[in-house]
């Protein structure tokens, strides 16, 4: 049963072209130009098939110890900004707002 599925799974996308794409083939029998779309989709998306294929196949697989080592790295590298302390000595406390001053409000 789930070795089923996993070979469903590829297919699912040529079954909905296929399923969108036939009632356009079957419904304008005589043109020329549903056929040559029709050709046309089904050419780009075999290829495209073929190349997610080819690409699944061809990543390396990555262990985990080598993912948590690089996000420990990455966080190791990443610099952050110190932030502000209003209340740190010396520093004066921000004003409250307060009411406009004359010559700001036009």
């Amino acid at each position: 049963m789930v070795r089923e599925r996993a070979v469903l799974r590829p297919l699912r996308p040529l079954l909905v072209l296929l399923l969108v794409l036939l009632p356009v083939a079957l419904v304008d029998v005589g043109g020329l130009s549903a056929t040559v779309a029709l050709a046309a989709t089904t050419a780009v998306g075999s290829a495209l098939a073929a190349c997610a294929v080819v690409a699944a196949r061809c990543a390396p697989a990555v262990p985990p110890t080598r993912v948590r080592t690089a996000i420990r790295d990455r966080d190791l590298r990443t610099a952050f900004l110190p932030q502000r302390d209003p209340d740190a000595r010396g520093r004066r406390r921000p004003r409250a707002p307060g009411h406009a001053l004359p010559a700001t409000t036009a």
